[in-house]
Formats: C-alpha cells, sequence, structure tokens
C-alpha cells in the first residue's frame, strides 16, 4: 500500500489522507476515525508519530474512490490495512466526510521516502521515435505506480486544452506549452498504431493548479481502449525556460545583474531549487513564517525564480533557520500571481513568528541530465572521489571521460560538482588525490574551472574548453571532491560588530593573554612589557550555525578549549 498526504491549506506534515489500492488513489472516510488510526498511517508516511486528525474534508474533497470506512486501529499495527474496516471498497461515505491527519514534523530515524505533497502520476515518454521532425514534445502518460517493464499498454490522458498543457509544463521543461493535441500530425500517426489504454477524459484546469491531478476529471473503468471515440491521447510540447536553455544560465544571471537585484532568493538548499525562502524589503533580507503556508503560494516563488511548480511547501525551518526580520506572515497567494509580492499578506510582528518557522520549498526541475556527464572515481564512499567528467558526447557519439585539473580547484568548484552529482553540498574541494584509489581513467580533459558557486553543472562555468592548460597533468593532480548530504553554514552576526564596537586604551599587563593567542599586532613585540599601553579595537560578535548540520561534528565538548582571553 502506498500513501500521501494532500489538500490545501496545509503544511507538509499534515493533509488528507490518500491510499493507492488496487491500480487508484482513493480517500478514508472519518466515520469511527480515532487518533491510533492518525498514528498508523503518519508512521507509514515517515513521521515518528500523529499529533491530531481530522474530519468532515478539513483539507478539502478527494476524487475517485473512497477506499476505506469505520476503520479501527490499536495503534500498534504497522499498516492501516491490518487494521479492521468494512472492507475495501465498501462505504456509505461521501468525499465531504474524507479524513486527514496531523503528523509531528519530526522523522523516523533512517526513513529515506520523503513526504512530497503530490505524488508524481505522470511519466512522460518523449522520443524522436514518437514525434520526426517538426514535434518536440509527446503524448502524456498517466503512470500509477512506480515504472514497471511494458507488459500491459499504459493509460491515456484523453483530449485537453491548453491551460492542461500548460499546467503540465512546468514540472517538466519549467517553460510553456506551445501545442496541445489536434497540432501535432506525426504524433497522431504514431499513436493511432498503438492500443491504447485512456484512463482519464475530461480534464479541465484552471491553469492555477500546481498539478494534474488538482483539475477536475473522470475516470475510465477497466480497459476503456475504444471509449475516447474519434478523439486521440492528450499531447504538448513544451519549450524550456531561459534559466534551463542550453547554455542559457550565465547569461540569465548578467541579465538579472543589469536588470537589478532580484527582490527574492533560495537560501540553504542541497540541490536546485530547493532552499528557505528569502525575501528583499527595505535593503534587508528576511524570511517568511510558515502561517499558512502552502503548494500555491510556494509555487508562486517557484516560477517567480524560473521553475517550475512546487513540489513541496515546507515549514518549520527544514531548509534552516535564516537570521535578520521576518517579512512576512499568512502569505496567500492564488496561484495567478507573477511575484509573491502580488499575494496578501500581513506584516510580522516580533511575537508573532521566530526563525524556526522559517518557510522553505522544492521546485520541480526539469530533467537535464547533467548527472550523466560527471562520476566520482577512488573515493571511500558514493560521497567522495577524484572527479571525472564526459566530453564530446555527441548526438551519436561515445562520451569520452577524463580527469579535471586540480590547479585553482576550490570550494565554489566543488559545490557545483556536488550539486551536478546530486549529493548536496561540498565539504573540500582537493587539488591532489594521489592518496586514492586510481582509476582506468589517466587523461587530463579539463582545466582552468572557475565557477562562481551557482552553476548547475562545470560545463557552465568558465574553463579553458578544448585548449588544455595544466602544469601537472598526473592523476596526483586531478580535482577531487568530499560532498555531504548536510552542511553547518556559519554566519557572523555583522551589525552586532558594528552596533558593539569601539576604541580602549588597555595597559600591557593586562594583555598578556590576548599576546598568547596572538590578538595583538606585531610591533606589541617591540613594547616595554609590562609598562605602557596598547590601543584596541573592541566589539561583541555572534556566529550563527544557520545549516542543517553540527559545526565540527566530531569534536566533543571536552575536546574544546575555553581560555581566559575570550
Amino acid at each position: 500500500l502506498k500513501f500521501r498526504l494532500a489538500g490545501y491549506p496545509r503544511k507538509h506534515n499534515e493533509g488528507r489522507v490518500e491510499v493507492f489500492y488496487n491500480d487508484e488513489w482513493g480517500t478514508i472516510c472519518d466515520d469511527d476515525f480515532t487518533l491510533a488510526n492518525a498514528h498508523v498511517l503518519c508512521r507509514h508516511l515517515g513521521f515518528v508519530a500523529a499529533t491530531g486528525w481530522a474530519h468532515s474534508a478539513k483539507y478539502g474533497k478527494g476524487v475517485g474512490r473512497i477506499w476505506l470506512d469505520n476503520v479501527n486501529c490499536a495503534g500498534g499495527e504497522k499498516n492501516i490495512g491490518d487494521c479492521k474496516h468494512r472492507g475495501w471498497g465498501n462505504s456509505d461515505c461521501s468525499h465531504e466526510e474524507d479524513a486527514g491527519v496531523i503528523c509531528k514534523d519530526e522523522r523516523i530515524p533512517g526513513f529515506k521516502d520523503s513526504n512530497v505533497i503530490e505524488v508524481r502520476k505522470l511519466l512522460v515518454r518523449t522520443g524522436s521515435q514518437c514525434c520526426p521532425g517538426s514535434c518536440r514534445g509527446s503524448y502524456q502518460e498517466p503512470c500509477h505506480g512506480p515504472a514497471q517493464p511494458d507488459l500491459s499498454p499504459p493509460g491515456i490522458v484523453g483530449r485537453q486544452g491548453l491551460q492542461a498543457g500548460r499546467l503540465l509544463t512546468p514540472p517538466l521543461q519549467a517553460g510553456h506549452a506551445s501545442c496541445v493535441s489536434g497540432l501535432l500530425s506525426p504524433c497522431r500517426l504514431f499513436t493511432e498504431r498503438q492500443q491504447l489504454n485512456y484512463r482519464l477524459h475530461s480534464v479541465s484546469c484552471v491553469g492555477t493548479e500546481v498539478h494534474l491531478s488538482m483539475c477536475t476529471f473522470e475516470f475510465y473503468r477497466g480497459n476503456a481502449s475504444a471509449t475516447c471515440g474519434s478523439s486521440m491521447p492528450a499531447v504538448v510540447s513544451c519549450v524550456p525556460g531561459a534559466l534551463f536553455a542550453t547554455g542559457n544560465g550565465h547569461k540569465k544571471k548578467q541579465r538579472q545583474q543589469q536588470q537589478g537585484q532580484p527582490r527574492i532568493r533560495l537560501k540553504g538548499g542541497a540541490k536546485v531549487g530547493e532552499g528557505r525562502v528569502e525575501v528583499l524589503r527595505s535593503s534587508e533580507w528576511g524570511t517568511i513564517c510558515d502561517d499558512r503556508w502552502n503548494l500555491l503560494s510556494a509555487s508562486v516563488v517557484c516560477r517567480e525564480l524560473g521553475f517550475g511548480s512546487a513540489k513541496e511547501a515546507l515549514t518549520r525551518a527544514h531548509m534552516g533557520q535564516g537570521m535578520g526580520p521576518i517579512h512576512l506572515n499568512e502569505v496567500q497567494c492564488l496561484g495567478t500571481e507573477k511575484s509573491l509580492w502580488s499575494c496578501p499578506f500581513k506584516n510580522i510582528t516580533q511575537e508573532d513568528c521566530k526563525h524556526t518557522e522559517d518557510a522553505a520549498v522544492r521546485c520541480n526541475v526539469p530533467y537535464m541530465g547533467y548527472e550523466n556527464l560527471i562520476r566520482l572515481s577512488g573515493g571511500r564512499s558514493r560521497f567522495e572521489g577524484r572527479v571525472e567528467v564526459a566530453v564530446g558526447a555527441g548526438d551519436r557519439e561515445q562520451p569520452r571521460w577524463g580527469l579535471v585539473c586540480g590547479e585553482g580547484w576550490g570550494t565554489l568548484e566543488a559545490m557545483v560538482a556536488c550539486r551536478q552529482l546530486g549529493l548536496g553540498f561540498a565539504n573540500h574541494g582537493l587539488q591532489e588525490t594521489w592518496y586514492w584509489d586510481a582509476s582506468n581513467v589517466t587523461e587530463m580533459v579539463l582545466s582552468g574551472v572557475k565557477c562562481a558557486g551557482h552553476e548547475m553543472s562545470l560545463s557552465h562555468c568558465q574553463h579553458h574548453g578544448t585548449s588544455l592548460n595544466c602544469r601537472n597533468t598526473g592523476t596526483r593532480f586531478a580535482a577531487g571532491v568530499i560532498c555531504s548530504e548536510t552542511a553547518s553554514d556559519l554566519l557572523l552576526h555583522a551589525p552586532l560588530v558594528q552596533e558593539t564596537a569601539y576604541i580602549e586604551d588597555r595597559p600591557l599587563h593586562m594583555l598578556y593573554c590576548a599576546a598568547e593567542e596572538n590578538c595583538l599586532s606585531s610591533s606589541a613585540r617591540l613594547a616595554n612589557w609590562p609598562y605602557g599601553h596598547r590601543r584596541l579595537l573592541r566589539f561583541s560578535s555572534q556566529i550563527h550555525n544557520n545549516g542543517r548540520a553540527d559545526f565540527r561534528p566530531k569534536a566533543g565538548r571536552h575536546s574544546w578549549v575555553w581560555h581566559e582571553c575570550h
């Protein structure tokens, strides 16, 4: 059995419970529902426990079947199917009685599958064999459950309009839909040769939905391959957004700089399109409180930044706590807005929110295949190793793998490499890798790599191109990385330094420990100790760890030294 949380408005750890049974998503009726039922469901979703449950379709009415009714769990069951109930599909309820759960925002240790708010229903089959020449798109196929071998015809979405096409596009290409079915005759010729099994029809979207499953539609029952009549499978052609057009990442960054500083950004995320949402107001960056934060508002943020719709609307500082002011609270977007600043919101007061409630997002990002052009070798785990990149991978050519010159390789370049690999943050960028196991790749193919840190691929960074220029071309001088899924993020509280700084004349006899700690300038060695004075700049400092990992986690308390000097 598979479960998901759905509905609006909600946070990532609450929602309408939907269960995937017999090839179809459905809901659970709230009759006789208890907190014990909620505990079983929350544990299955990866949370440690439930803090409450909701009745009467608090998170909106679901669609499709109501699979379970009169569920009665003891609380210790591993699966809701092990609890007492009336039987699958046997219910006297309507969707106005759909049950929901509120889970404790704490993950079961080691739980891998994240609670994605929407479950991807679409497997997009692109391919020149479908649409030679003129058509860039492909028909859409709803995929029920994980991808399986082609043992039976997949389900097809019946004819739909341009609004549905636009809606499909953001998760796929972060662009816009340029055509829909009926316009693409090569695709029509291909699909007419298929034995089709239609699952959906009469799909009607407003265009602001974050996922096709949020639109109104009807299910076909059983094998309904002929029920679409004279129509054909829905077809869309997606145009990449500027951020993902080949080679346009650097140009877009330059355009943004020319147009002025952006007013919204993502911080603290390991991957492209995820992070804590920060906004610029009165020349100061600040965060957003997670009260009423949902997928609609998160999608406005994602689209404003050039991504697709939102995959997750995260709460409780899931991407780390920010610093400075909390600018906005109770943001309530409709989904049509071009900018978050066009959405209704409340101004914040200090009593309303803390940084433990900072809102974050995970955006749908198109699959660009960048991770296929890089790999690691020789490391002790999959998170570390010598960087190898593929060059000369044309349409019909096999890629040629080679090493990256270690000269000038640093943390910024390692950040891009770890991001491209999908391995999170960079712990270290290494210029020598002689201590790792050798591989059969010995040729240096890339040199002069210089990244700004925001790029999605090493190929987007500056480099020497085909004219290799590396003084030490041996494998021991190849670039390497050590990546980490989480990282500490130390940030000095600069305003405090400014507010507390002052000049003080202090006698030398009170500065012995300062001298021991190298806190005085070199001329202090020539002073007539212990007589005379030194003029010091004094200030207080605070250093915050905004990241999601401990700073120096291997150093225990006993190994830190408290010095009388500071």
